[in-house]
């Protein structure tokens, strides 16, 4: 049987999209690791920093999706839209090629930051910039990961904030470098600027709906890989 691999940043990520497939937790494991018949669902932190360390609990692949939320740079995209890019530009100018797998349409380029995208502003000049229809921070690193390992590897990735509006820094930070948020750091942020849990529950709510809609392909893409 042919195996999936989908490696989500953060830890709800890696949760919501485990609980929509139907998986469960792999004993054993302190973060967040789910299976299900072909199909493996792990947590790898921010910028992919604990993929080293915990690949060595992984099943061997032969297929590896880059999977979770995203920030649109082109104000064409809406909240819960997919982007599954045949490319993927990493912070180092690095174009990385994905894979065709059935039942998924790629199109555009995705950019992996080193950052997120604070304002409006600075999603409109990396859109310039780069062309890139949206952002995050792991795919390059989870592509070079996957070609390293033999493996096909593919990009599916939810918007969950658009073009016009930014991911504050008090609000990034409330995610640790490795997947978990912060829930001391949310009540200081809060307490700090009390708009923030208005932009909060936006994020969450954009973050719920992208995440659906990353399941709903990963399960399509989890059916014709199980029959190859």
């Amino acid at each position: 049987m042919t195996g999936l691999l989908v490696l989500a940043a953060i830890d709800l990520e890696a949760r919501a999209l485990a609980r929509d497939l139907g998986l469960v937790p792999v004993p054993g494991t302190s973060w967040p690791h789910f299976r299900g018949g072909a199909l493996e669902v792990a947590c790898v932190g921010l910028r992919a920093s604990c993929l080293a360390e915990r690949a060595g609990a992984f099943r061997e692949p032969s297929v590896v999706v880059s999977a979770g939320t995203c920030g649109a740079l082109s104000p064409a995209l809406a909240e819960g839209m997919l982007v599954v890019p045949e490319t993927v530009l990493a912070s180092d100018g690095e174009r990385l090629a994905t894979d065709r797998l059935v039942g998924l349409t790629r199109a555009g380029r995705l950019l992996t930051h080193d950052e997120v995208a604070a304002t409006a502003d600075a999603k409109a000049r990396l859109w310039l910039e780069t062309g890139a229809l949206a952002l995050d921070m792991e795919s390059a690193t989870i592509v070079r990961w996957a070609r390293g390992r033999g493996a096909k590897v593919a990009v599916v990735r939810g918007v969950s904030d658009t073009a016009q509006h930014g991911v504050p820094a008090d609000l990034a930070a409330l995610v640790a470098p490795d997947g978990r948020v912060s829930t001391s750091r949310a009540a200081r942020a809060l307490l700090a600027r009390p708009s923030a849990l208005g932009q909060a529950l936006a994020l969450r709510r954009g973050t719920t709906v992208a995440l659906r809609a990353v399941a709903s392909a990963l399960a399509t893409v989890s059916r014709n890989v199980s029959r190859a």
